[in-house]
């Protein structure tokens, strides 16, 4: 199969050359508001919107006009990537798959792309990359880069520069050594609680976020008493980026840990297809019907989005197809309000957040566990109603396909 991989690792610009990377970041993000704010005046004019060909020979006339010279000083690949981008923003918005187009502001993700392997050079070992206009830099060289190298993508977050390398590379399909199913079933309380049909495990939160809460609401009030634009401002700023960092950094290690476990010790891995976006909306509400229980919505929705159950599902979705497994997403509802042992489902069944008590048969179990063996068992059933050519192996007495990945269920797909 053919893999594809990315390869993340920070640089280390001279005075000079981090100089000009913050100037092509920022002419990749003027040609792409520029080229957005034409597209606007095009069709507020009752023009047909410009594709990518026409927005290329603009930024050709761009480059050779007096008004904006400075264009040339950066490479064309990454300003016609901008543009690539914007259409590609453009054809999520007509496909119904995202927002309108927005402006991007200085500092909030600045980027750019070199499209072509033949456009930098990588000498893993003397740790140096060669980029065009910027010339060779140090990187911390932490493992070695397989494949062939397709695009890089240089990017700042928090003060610091890296490299984002994509390589791709065909490997042998590979047949996974384990023979057991998982279920896992996600939470605040417990980050994971796994079944297997034998046992369970659980997996208990970093709480990342809420460990450094109060440094980063220390250095948040700090930086608001600076006056703007200010040398002290920008001190304070990095303070915070320097924190989030920090967090984000743990929050990434600790999952990636997790998966790399789970997607190794598990041919099969059920999960809950959830909507993290819907879970985590806002529940002020407007000024005509405002919200009820905002400040603990408020408080659930930081800890949702602090234990990264998108991130999770996103690493053991690639990660599972690389070791030879495969993902399933099965239905949420009422997982942890159905018995495992009569089939009563009912949501009384489950009074508190930790109890799960039968109201029918009397059963009695941890409610994480009890929707962790119904998303198992889900998960094998979607299995077994699947028209597959092939049986590769057997996964607990449950028929796996022969091609790993991911499969959603049908009726997650038709929600979506």
């Amino acid at each position: 199969m053919l893999k594809r991989q990315a390869y993340q690792f920070r640089i280390e610009p001279n005075g000079e050359q981090q100089r000009k990377l913050r100037q092509f970041a920022g002419m990749a993000r003027f040609v792409f508001n520029k080229a957005l704010a034409l597209q606007t005046e095009t069709r507020e004019a009752g023009g047909k919107h410009l594709n990518y060909a026409a927005m290329s020979r603009q930024l050709t006339t761009w480059r050779n006009s007096d008004e904006t010279p400075w264009l040339k000083d950066a490479p064309v690949h990454p300003l016609q990537q901008s543009l690539k981008d914007l259409d590609r923003a453009y054809q999520n918005f007509f496909a119904k798959r995202a927002d309108f187009p927005r402006f991007k502001k200085r500092g909030k993700h600045d980027s750019f792309r070199y499209p072509d392997a033949k456009q930098f050079k990588v000498d893993q070992a003397n740790s140096r990359i060669f980029l065009p206009k910027l010339g060779w830099m140090r990187y911390r060289n932490s493992r070695e880069v397989l494949g062939t190298l397709k695009n890089l993508t240089v990017s700042l977050r928090a003060g610091q520069w890296y490299v984002s390398i994509q390589t791709e590379r065909e490997v042998e399909i590979p047949r996974h050594p384990s023979a057991l199913a998982v279920g896992i079933d996600l939470g605040v309380v417990r980050f994971a609680t796994l079944w297997d049909g034998q046992r369970e495990t659980v997996l208990e939160p970093l709480n990342s976020f809420a460990a450094h809460q109060h440094r980063l609401a220390k250095a948040q009030r700090q930086m608001a008493r600076k006056t703007k634009f200010s040398r002290n401002r920008l001190k304070a700023k990095a303070k915070v980026q320097r924190i989030q960092r920090q967090i984000a950094n743990a929050r990434n290690d600790y999952l990636h840990k997790a998966t790399h476990t789970l997607s190794q010790n598990h041919a099969l891995v059920c999960v809950e297809d959830l909507r993290v976006g819907n879970m985590t909306r806002s529940a002020s509400g407007t000024a005509e019907q405002p919200g009820r229980n905002v400040r603990q919505k408020s408080g659930l929705n930081r800890s949702i989005l602090d234990q990264g159950w998108g991130e999770f599902r996103r690493q053991l979705d690639y990660k599972a197809t690389w070791c030879g497994g495969w993902l399933e997403a099965v239905p949420p509802q009422y997982t942890s309000q159905h018995c495992t042992a009569c089939g009563y489902t009912h949501a009384e069944n489950r009074q508190r957040q930790a109890e799960f008590l039968c109201q029918a048969c009397g059963f009695e179990e941890n409610a994480d566990v009890v929707g962790a063996m119904n998303i198992r068992e889900r998960g094998l059933k979607q299995l077994e109603g699947q028209d597959h050519a092939q049986i590769a192996c057997e996964v607990n007495g449950a028929i796996r396909p022969s091609a790993a990945g991911t499969h959603r269920s049908v009726h997650a797909a038709t929600a979506a």
